[in-house]
């Protein structure tokens, strides 16, 4: 049988840079027939045609333009999702002097803490770069982000797990949409991961974009970082396979937790058990029976920490540290396990768990000791 390579498609920023570049040429020009635009991906430094599906001037100095999201072969729920952008020409004064001032409109999702769009550093110098090739001399707009369906769609991600509410977010780090749950999508990985265990001896992985961006804020060389999707197990016993001499686990405690319990896929379609791990580590520590159950009916492992920081504060006590602290230790072992168990190669694994606020919850001993070495 021949491998079907997995395709790629774009990520949001890309369809809102292209549907904000129809609606600026279609406002300069007073024209309806955009049908598509390029956009410069910048990383990686290519061209992308992207079909526009509509535009039109809404009155003057205001023009709208609609595109939809393709990911490529990805189980992403915002595929076909429209993607909207308003630009809108500056008068004299507005705006503060900036040439371009980007608004996240409905449908964008904004930080709970602070209260700004939660558009990052990628979108915006997309926007920024493509829109102002386009400008004429002295021409000032604004752009207004809308995704129609973007509190919707917000309900069943964990964007809330991370401070963001009431929308999606405009992230990631290129204009690539890679397949991550696509099967094919697993090989690609492991050739990724041969190539980085032939420079380095210790290797970093990262579930998604948002472990990735804070490996890379604490001063961890990005070329070490393994980006694993749901595929821990089959990437942690290839790190074996390929004689990778320890493993730092990044990522957040949502999704490490599952480790803990021996679950090595961990896409909540196949497996989930946060909130039974949690709170069988709970009773283990011998917490009392009701605040146990309290934590038992989390709706969110997020949830379930402030339930246990909240205790912590209360009664000065240091639930957070121990229990957390047990189910890192276990995450090390079990994931020492998985490997050894597949490859016969004893290699150490150490954890570092993050939450929402994207502040570390918890080091392991081991995974403290590699971070020290690597940072």
């Amino acid at each position: 049988m021949t491998k079907t390579q997995p395709l790629s498609g774009y990520t949001l920023p890309v369809f809102a840079c292209a549907a904000a570049q129809a609606a600026l040429r279609c406002l300069r020009a007073a024209t309806e027939s955009v049908d598509s635009v390029s956009v410069d991906l910048l990383e990686p430094p290519i061209t992308a045609e992207i079909a526009i599906e509509q535009a039109s001037v809404l009155k003057t100095g205001t023009a709208l333009a609609v595109t939809r999201s393709d990911p490529g072969d990805n189980l992403d729920l915002t595929r076909n999702t429209p993607v909207w952008a308003m630009v809108e020409a500056m008068g004299e004064g507005e705006g503060e002097g900036e040439q371009i001032v980007i608004v996240g409109g409905e449908g964008i999702g904004h930080h709970k803490v602070g209260g700004g769009a939660a558009i990052y550093d990628y979108a915006m110098r997309l926007l920024r770069s493509n829109l102002s090739r386009e400008l004429a001399p002295g021409q000032r707009i604004t752009v207004t982000l809308i995704l129609p369906l973007g509190r919707q769609l917000a309900a069943r991600t964990s964007n809330e797990a991370f401070g963001v509410v009431e929308g999606l977010s405009l992230l990631g780090t290129t204009g690539i949409s890679q397949p991550l749950s696509a099967p094919g999508q697993l090989e690609i990985y492991r050739e990724q991961l041969q190539q980085k265990a032939e420079l380095f001896d210790t290797l970093v992985f990262c579930i998604g974009e948002n472990g990735l961006d804070l490996a890379r804020q604490l001063g961890i060389d990005p070329q070490r970082l393994v980006k694993t999707a749901n595929w821990l197990g089959p990437l942690l016993v290839e790190a074996g396979c390929q004689g990778v001499r320890s493993i730092l686990l990044f990522g957040y405690h949502g999704k490490l937790i599952k480790l803990a319990a021996g679950i090595f896929h961990t896409h909540h379609h196949l497996a989930d058990g946060r909130r039974e791990i949690l709170t069988a580590f709970c009773a283990r520590a011998r917490m009392s029976a009701d605040a146990c159950s309290a934590i038992f009916g989390a709706a969110t492992a997020e949830e379930a920490l402030g339930q246990l920081r909240a205790l912590d504060a209360a009664t000065g006590s240091h639930w957070v540290d121990r229990i957390y602290g047990d189910i890192a230790r276990e995450i090390d072992l079990r994931s020492s396990d998985c490997i050894f168990t597949h490859t016969n190669q004893r290699i150490p694994v150490g954890s570092v768990m993050f939450g929402r606020d994207r502040k570390i919850i918890v080091k392991s001993d081991t995974g403290d000791t590699f971070l020290t070495q690597i940072c």
